[in-house]
């Protein structure tokens, strides 16, 4: 985001200054979820791997970087919260979990690798669409607006 503001400089003069303004991060588990379907319906949905060519092997990160790629649902959730969809957080993981436990009643064991293996596993599913992601983040995203 950018705005213009009026600027002193030192010459006296009065001039707009083009101020760049980082985007605000996400700070709650619904927030985090309906950052992550955004990111899914302007990029698209990415089956096998949490980007297409993670070592950059075929694409160039300069003509397409990783946040710009499609990407799994996970790679959205952690790209949300941290502007990377390979870095992690606590605030993302928190958010993953919520979405593994309420994808067909959770995973048998809840450690963090069996919830990321249960909503990989729902990501990666034939005919799978961008579509179905996003609307299941927005879905859990106002869960708790719909039942007030």
């Amino acid at each position: 985001m950018s705005i213009t503001l009026p600027t002193n400089l030192p010459s006296g003069d009065r001039r707009p200054t083009l101020v760049l303004l980082a985007p605000a991060r996400p700070t709650t588990v619904p927030s985090v979820l309906l950052g992550a379907a955004r990111i899914l319906q302007a990029n698209g949905l990415w089956q096998g791997d949490y980007v297409p060519d993670p070592l950059d092997r075929e694409i160039s990160p300069e003509a397409l970087p990783h946040s710009r790629r499609p990407m799994s649902v996970i790679a959205a959730i952690h790209c949300a919260v941290t502007g990377d969809p390979h870095q992690t957080s606590q605030l993302g993981d928190m958010a993953m979990g919520f979405v593994a436990l309420s994808i067909d009643g959770g995973p048998y064991w809840t450690d963090f690798r069996s919830l990321e293996v249960h909503v990989e596993a729902w990501n990666d599913e034939p005919g799978r669409t961008a579509d179905e992601a996003v609307e299941l983040l927005e879905r859990l995203a106002t869960s708790s607006e719909r039942a007030a």
